[in-house]
């Protein structure tokens, strides 16, 4: 909503830029419309499929990122310190659950060195329940949430990454039986690619 508002006052023309709230039949309205040309979608593998027939069979160009995997590549040429700190608020800020959370970090060249650095940011970040003051990092929603996370840590270590931090079994003093992980998700290096 604040980006559109910032739109209009910047003097984008009224309809360039609207905002639809609502659920299956504004996605509808939306896939139906034969104002509307073209679609852009992150989210999960199911919605995705959807929008994507149903616009498709409507004439629409789409894009749709299924999965809601987000990427970043950190180039050489990148100011450091704002990567670092972009990339951690990228990828921890709510848990990492959140559709535009970033989930997948690729190191160009030198960048590669970083990584010991950024995690060291991370493992900085306070790791507690969401509303206690001064964290940073809550709960992941759930049990079989917290499951998977930790079994994508321990795939990636049999798959012989080298971990950097491993938040497997946290368990915060106050909420032993929460869904903690020490942060939401591993850094590790794929020694194949040489991303992380």
């Amino acid at each position: 909503m604040i980006l559109a508002e910032l739109a209009t006052k910047a003097g984008f023309p009224p309809g360039v830029i609207n905002v639809i709230h609502g659920s299956a039949k504004s996605v509808d309205f939306i896939l139906d419309a034969p104002e509307i040309q073209a679609i852009s979608f992150v989210g999960s593998n199911k919605a995705g499929e959807y929008i994507y027939q149903r616009a498709t069979a409507n004439g629409k160009r789409v894009q749709a990122n299924l999965g809601a995997k987000n990427h970043a590549a950190v180039l050489p040429d990148a100011n450091k310190n704002q990567a670092l700190n972009a990339i951690a608020g990228a990828a921890f800020g709510a848990a990492g659950q959140r559709c535009m959370a970033l989930s997948t970090l690729v190191m160009i060249g030198e960048t590669k060195e970083w990584l010991p650095e950024l995690a060291e940011r991370a493992r900085g970040l306070k790791v507690n329940g969401g509303f206690e003051e001064g964290t940073d990092v809550g709960p992941v929603i759930s049990p079989q949430s917290r499951e998977r996370i930790e079994s994508l840590i321990e795939s990636a270590e049999k798959e012989g990454a080298e971990i950097l931090l491993d938040g497997r079994g946290f368990r915060p003093e106050k909420y032993p039986n929460g869904n903690f992980v020490s942060l939401p998700s591993s850094l590790h290096e794929a020694r194949q690619s040489g991303s992380c």
